[in-house]
């Protein structure tokens, strides 16, 4: 959902094509559409086999990506459209990229998911009334989701320009000010959202997360430099207050008190330790500019594929407990569905550990294995309110 420049479809320039890059050399003045359009049209990171370093090839990516969008404005231009209009469209598009589309999504899922299953649970409880209530708590969830990963671009620009020089401030597509203006009306707008809709125990609960969410990435407490503290904070955040704060909202609504169901205290701590396996394989794409700035993860400490290992073993203990429970509790979970769900995801996730490990962890294979991550964490959530 990004546009941006990435890892699924790789374009590769090798050292026998000189003819190529003499072209880009002495005739970078002529727009090309086609190539353009064709990379412009991907989703993922470009990965390069003859550039002498991965700093150079970030270097690379970053200007090439804004000489396209030079490119095809110019394209447009001479096309007869409003430059006003492409000077909004391209800024629509610097802010969805901002908002880091695959982390909306999984909050998306997540509180949809957490909505349907408190309402199969009180079906009898059911009014069009809720709807308005419930897309006014998702849209305060994309307005914290949105602070949280913008706040921590911010600071994160001249890591960004090595590990991912096709986000908007560092690909130079979002100024600095820009940003901080974004960061502010999102919290702004999530946090008048939450206090007149939810109540005075739900508020704090959303700034506990802004708040977890600041330290993370903000100076002079940047917990992201620690890794249990940066692990801690992304898995209560995910984790525990999304799936905790949206059911008790939920329930709230529905005029019902707080109470766990088997279920949602199932699906909490399923999603919190896999939160726990984002925190620890985010960082494994990463590993070269944490090193450059003196990030310490355990990505940079134990290697990529300790971790890689790690991540893997931790899925695997929640599908197993999740398999165990559907066993041992038919009366509460759909066991003719849970079961086999979670072998096959179980599978796939084998089987993707081992790609990678006979890719021999190359940069696109790393990131096409935390991409897997997440669709694991989306299945998940699909597949919840059947279970």
């Amino acid at each position: 959902m990004e546009l941006s420049i990435s890892q699924p479809h790789c374009l590769r320039f090798s050292s026998s094509s000189p003819r190529f890059l003499a072209a880009s050399h002495h005739h970078h003045h002529r727009p090309s559409v086609h190539l353009a359009g064709k990379l412009l049209g991907r989703s993922q990171d470009v990965g390069f086999t003859s550039l002498p370093s991965s700093y150079m090839r970030s270097k690379f990516v970053s200007t090439n990506y804004r000489k396209i969008s030079i490119r095809a404005s110019s394209q447009a231009g001479a096309a007869g459209s409003d430059p006003v209009l492409d000077k909004i469209a391209r800024f629509q598009n610097a802010c969805w990229r901002f908002l880091r589309p695959h982390t909306i999504r999984g909050t998306a899922l997540g509180s949809t998911a957490l909505v349907a299953r408190a309402l199969i649970e009180n079906t009898h409880l059911i009014k069009w009334s809720l709807v308005l209530k419930a897309l006014s708590g998702l849209l305060a969830l994309i307005c914290g989701n949105g602070y949280i990963v913008g706040i921590n671009q911010i600071y994160d620009i001249g890591i960004d320009k090595v590990n991912k020089p096709y986000l908007p401030i560092a690909a130079g597509d979002l100024s600095v000010q820009s940003a901080w203006l974004l960061v502010i009306f999102f919290a702004v707008a999530g946090l008048t959202v939450v206090g007149f809709n939810f109540g005075p125990f739900i508020t704090c609960l959303y700034s506990l997360g802004l708040f977890l969410g600041t330290i993370y990435s903000v100076p002079p407490f940047r917990m992201k430099r620690y890794p249990v503290a940066a692990f801690l904070i992304i898995a209560t955040v995910r984790g525990f207050l999304l799936n905790f704060g949206v059911y008790h909202a939920t329930r709230a609504a529905l005029g019902l008190s707080f109470q766990w169901s088997a279920p949602v205290a199932f699906i909490t701590s399923f999603v919190t330790l896999f939160a726990l396996v984002i925190a620890i394989t985010k960082d494994l794409p990463d590993v070269e500019g944490d090193r450059k700035f003196q990030i310490s993860t355990l990505a940079t400490k134990l290697g990529v594929r300790n971790i890689a290992f790690l991540g893997s073993g931790l899925l695997l203990v929640n599908y197993i407990s999740a398999i165990s429970l559907a066993f041992y509790m038919p009366q509460v979970f759909r066991g003719s569905l849970m079961i086999p769900a979670h072998m096959i995801l179980a599978a796939c996730l084998i089987f993707q550990t081992w790609v990678l490990e006979k890719a021999n962890y190359t940069k696109e294979a790393i990131a096409g294995y935390y991409r897997f991550i997440w669709n694991l964490f989306y299945a998940e959530y699909l597949l919840f309110p059947f279970f």
